[in-house]
């Protein structure tokens, strides 16, 4: 199970876009409304690395344009940041969910390690179109297809890691120019949904910023 097979060589992000509309490397396609793939320019200086689609995501068509995005895209901007230049994209480019008793609502569910591992080509593929200077991790999943099985987000959130040499497969996201990312760097930190299941949201979401402030510092370093 895997999504090698649909993903062309050689083609840019438009290329990749079109071509994973028409993705069934897994399972989560059945359900789904549309492949959810990306946004932003291929020479944006940060990437934004999420979990999946989420409901409103998987109706419209693009990614983090729902509450959590809406969120994102404010502590983007109170960061410092700069979202012209923010390429955002997902680990898993289906909606995984479970329906609701009645069948109206659809609640999320976590991808698991097959399924992430599956959609990874894809991810591969950007990233061999990209350039970033920092990519970020947003949340567990999206961390864990980054920098490995075993990275935990609540020990090293905020913390800047050489990239992609902390990467669990440093080559596959390596870019062709292996110079091109010598000074890159990784980061992690909550994903914005959680920020918004928080007890504590304001303190969660002050957390956020400082981590992404953290980015924006690598940016102007």
């Amino acid at each position: 199970m895997s999504a090698a097979e649909f993903v062309p060589a050689g083609v840019g992000l438009d290329g990749l876009r079109e071509a994973a509309a028409g993705c069934r490397g897994c399972h989560l396609y059945e359900n789904a409304t549309q492949t959810v793939f990306s946004r932003g320019p291929a020479a944006a200086r940060l990437v934004l690395v999420g979990e999946q689609p989420g409901d409103v995501e998987d109706r419209r068509g693009e990614p983090f344009v729902g509450p959590a995005g809406k969120l994102l895209d404010r502590a983007v901007a109170d960061a410092g940041l700069d979202p012209a230049q923010t390429y955002t994209t997902n680990a898993v480019k289906h909606f995984k969910f479970t329906p609701a008793a009645g069948g109206k609502r659809r609640i999320h569910a976590t991808p698991d390690a097959a399924e992430v591992g599956a959609c990874r080509p894809w991810l591969v593929a950007e990233f061999s179109v990209l350039d970033p200077e920092v990519v970020v991790a947003l949340g567990a999943t999206a961390a864990k297809a980054l920098f490995g099985p075993s990275f935990r987000v609540t020990k090293s959130r905020g913390v800047l890691l050489p990239w992609p040499a902390s990467a669990a497969d440093p080559e596959a996201f390596t870019h062709n120019d292996d110079a091109a990312h010598g000074g890159a760097f990784g980061l992690a930190t909550l994903h914005p949904s959680a920020i918004l299941r928080a007890q504590n949201r304001e303190e969660a979401y002050s957390g956020l910023v400082a981590d992404l402030k953290v980015a924006a510092r690598a940016l102007t370093a």
